[in-house]
């Protein structure tokens, strides 16, 4: 599996319809901790010669905070159909397109458009980034929402926050970015904005670095004040005092080059 962070939201049990109310109330009764986290791949060969991996079943990470249940869904097929016409659309390297043909991607285009019929609320409750995590996230949240934990051995670090207080931070970003030439910044920020809109604001905003902490040592995560920093950055741009703000940003922005530096070694 390809070190990716992750940007999760969990949504109050009771915030689904009934019917994915019900299912939910049997998963995490039938013993859902039980189940392992990520899906099963296997590799199957396409008469074009072309491997594909195929996941093996859906299921939900599940939180339990102040005696109620949250529930993020993975959604592992829906996701896997967008990042398919996404990777087609960015065409991030010469040649890139041959991996999704132009009619996968009409296969893809229409099985996600029967999806999305099938259940007009369904949306992803997961963004994933490999080898990095994209600055943007850190702008949800803050320092004192940090958590440096130690899961089977292994340090991890994650921020955890409700939708509501992420919301409000990219409310409070967008237009300090909007006064500056930093509107295609802005932009991204709308669209989290946008995503975390469409979520109960009760809902838990939990942002994993995952096994991208393999790559860091104790005290490079100790160290590590991402989104403190970025959000100094805002707050100096706020003020008109850009030599500051730049030189945080900068340092941000080094710190995560540094660590996708990672996917050329590999």
């Amino acid at each position: 599996m390809v070190p990716s962070a992750e940007l999760r939201v969990y949504q109050p049990l009771e915030a689904f319809s009934p019917e994915e109310q019900s299912r939910w109330e049997r998963y995490i009764v039938e013993g859902w901790h039980l189940r392992p986290r990520h899906a099963r791949y296997r590799q199957r060969v396409t008469p074009k010669g072309l491997g594909v991996l195929a996941e093996g079943g859906e299921g939900a990470d599940v939180r339990l905070a102040g005696g109620s249940y949250y529930v993020c869904p993975w959604r592992t097929r829906l996701r896997v159909l967008a990042g398919l016409l996404a990777f087609r659309e960015a065409a991030p390297f010469e040649g890139s397109q041959g991996f999704v043909t132009r009619d996968d991607a009409r296969k893809a285009t229409r099985e996600l458009t029967r999806l999305r019929k099938r259940d007009p609320s369904a949306i992803s409750h997961i963004m994933q980034s490999p080898w990095h995590v994209p600055v943007r996230w850190f702008v949800l949240f803050a320092d004192d929402e940090r958590h440096l934990v130690e899961e089977r051995g292994r340090h991890r670090l994650k921020y955890v926050t409700t939708a509501r207080r992420a919301i409000r931070r990219a409310e409070k970003t967008i237009p300090v970015l909007r006064r500056t030439d930093l509107s295609s910044v802005a932009d991204v920020i709308v669209e989290l904005h946008e995503w975390l809109s469409s979520f109960d604001p009760r809902s838990i905003v939990e942002l994993d670095y995952g096994r991208l902490s393999d790559f860091l040592t104790w005290d490079d995560l100790d160290n590590d004040h991402s989104a403190r920093d970025l959000q100094d950055a805002v707050n100096a741009l706020s003020s008109e005092e850009f030599p500051r703000s730049a030189e945080l940003y900068q340092a941000v922005i080094g710190h995560w080059a540094e660590v996708r530096g990672h996917e050329s070694l590999n």
